[in-house]
């Protein structure tokens, strides 16, 4: 990056002009420090997985994790307390484990532990810092099937609406054994579950299947034929 310069005609600087640069000047100057964070993870159902931490802060001397987003006292589920010649760390056993490294493992994951985690480090100058991470927790043997609201439509009169049913974390939509190219007519919702085209086209007559993927696979559903009438 270059040395800003003031320029002013006929050696006049608006004040303006000069605060927008002095605050430009200070931004980008700021010195910048890497977020504590919980790494966000997927995980399968039954089995166990690991929450790690990125960006520790050093000369830290508590840290507490929370089952949330929030540092409700009521929803602390570990913490590690350093102290020279001490060292109290909790839990150490049972489904859910805090590692030396401050990472949290939790064993037989279920839907209930799914959600939002924070971790709030106190450091040793009084001040604090505070991070976040998501688990999600997904059944491992995937179910799909498709279905449509009407399989048989007129052009320009009639919609359509495509529904994947699925349990899948994951969802790509196929049309004729290719992704499906979406248009001004084609909407998919938010979730990617739904996909509705208003108005019918000739052009959208065929076969549609949904993709369904997890971490752990992938696959797909049987296709559903949607047959387009023109007049």
């Amino acid at each position: 990056m270059g040395f800003l310069s003031v320029s002013s005609y006929r050696g006049l600087v608006h004040w303006q002009e000069l605060l927008l640069v002095v605050s430009l000047f200070n931004f980008w100057c700021q010195p910048t420090t890497a977020q504590l964070a919980i790494v966000s993870t997927y995980a399968a159902e039954g089995k166990e997985v690991l929450l790690h931490v990125r960006n520790k802060p050093p000369d830290h001397s508590v840290l507490l994790w929370y089952k949330g987003e929030g540092t409700d006292k009521n929803n602390i589920i570990a913490f590690l307390a350093e102290k020279p010649g001490m060292n109290l760390r909790y839990p150490v056993f049972g489904r859910v484990v805090l590692k030396q490294d401050w990472s949290l493992l939790i064993k037989k994951v279920t839907k209930a532990d799914e959600g939002m985690y924070t971790i709030v480090v106190h450091l040793k100058n009084s001040r604090k810092e505070i991070g976040f991470g998501k688990l999600t927790v997904y059944e491992p043997e995937l179910v799909v099937s498709l279905v449509a609201s009407n399989t048989t439509v007129t052009e320009n009169k009639d919609s359509v609406v495509l529904t994947c049913n699925t349990n899948a974390l994951f969802i790509h939509w196929l049309f004729k054994g290719m992704n499906l190219k979406l248009n001004e007519r084609m909407k998919v919702s938010e979730d990617h579950r739904s996909l509705t085209i208003n108005p019918v086209k000739r052009e959208d007559s065929g076969h549609y299947w949904c993709e369904v993927s997890n971490p752990m696979g992938s696959t797909e559903s049987w296709p559903v034929m949607l047959d387009v009438k023109f007049e």
